[in-house]
């Protein structure tokens, strides 16, 4: 099935950036995409100055309209994230809609993004966010995918839960930075894949040098043998790429890690 992830450049105008997103969907549905997803932070500027103020409810304006978008496509949309309002908390939020339009998923970053890096970058998503407190995982008519976003995957336990309950694609909307972008977002897409034997795909908003936070962009997909099959620069743009479960099953059978672990050493365990 093709995968398009949506680089998108993110405005301080809410209507804009729905706009623009739901026409990049459109487009993405006109070249053959079955899976379209956008990127962390999608219809707000990224900073724990901006959640509150352009934070909604879910169901809101934001995810009815992605809801509409991907029905009228007939696709499977994850809709990046936006900042949610919800019982007086923010969150940091993915909604995923299947081709009929209804939501099929809602994952809050379960690891909030606190750092600090000496002369280089410190960032609190903790002043002003709460963490979500589950897996998500949902199936589409190719197959089943594990959601994280951004943070979340920097945590290889998350990514070999999703592993153990079938998934074949994990997807992260994410905005990595100028300073850990090349460090390592690759890095880990790669080692998520290998380790699971998966799919992943990454979707950054396009880098913005005015932004007061500024995405290393670079939207990428990794095959279960650890290649690049797709990336972007740093400018908005929709990547393609076909996602082949063959090439999945061919590299477990070769290298068949999943039945060589050793359970009576070791475990992940799932507690909720």
């Amino acid at each position: 099935f093709r995968l398009a992830l949506i680089q998108l450049h993110v405005s301080a105008v809410k209507s804009d950036n729905l706009q623009r997103a739901c026409g990049l969907v459109r487009e993405a549905s006109a070249k053959g995409a079955k899976v379209v997803a956008l990127p962390e932070c999608f219809n707000s500027p990224y900073g724990t100055q901006y959640f509150r103020e352009y934070a909604e409810k879910i169901p809101g304006e934001s995810t009815q309209k992605l809801s509409e978008v991907a029905k009228e496509c007939s696709v499977y949309l994850i809709g990046g994230s936006i900042p949610e309002e919800d019982g007086g908390k923010l969150y940091n939020t993915c909604a995923v809609f299947g081709p009929d339009g209804a939501m099929l998923a809602k994952h809050r970053k379960v690891h909030l993004f606190d750092i600090n890096i000496p002369g280089k970058i410190v960032f609190k998503e903790s002043e002003t966010l709460s963490p979500g407190n589950s897996f998500s995982v949902f199936d589409t008519s190719y197959c089943k995918v594990g959601l994280g976003i951004c943070y979340d995957m920097r945590f290889a336990e998350m990514a070999q839960v999703y592993g153990q309950k079938g998934c074949q694609l994990l997807i992260y909307p994410g905005a990595f930075n100028m300073t850990t972008g090349p460090a390592h977002w690759e890095l880990l897409q790669r080692g998520r894949a290998v380790d699971n034997q998966v799919y992943v795909a990454t979707i950054s908003p396009a880098r913005d040098e005015k932004a007061s936070y500024v995405a290393w962009g670079h939207s990428t997909v990794v095959n279960p043998w650890g290649e690049v099959i797709a990336k972007a620069g740093a400018e908005e743009t929709v990547v393609y790429t076909d996602i082949d479960l063959n090439k999945l099953t061919e590299v477990r059978q070769q290298i068949p890690i999943l039945s060589q672990k050793r359970c009576d050493l070791y475990g992940i365990e799932m507690k909720k």
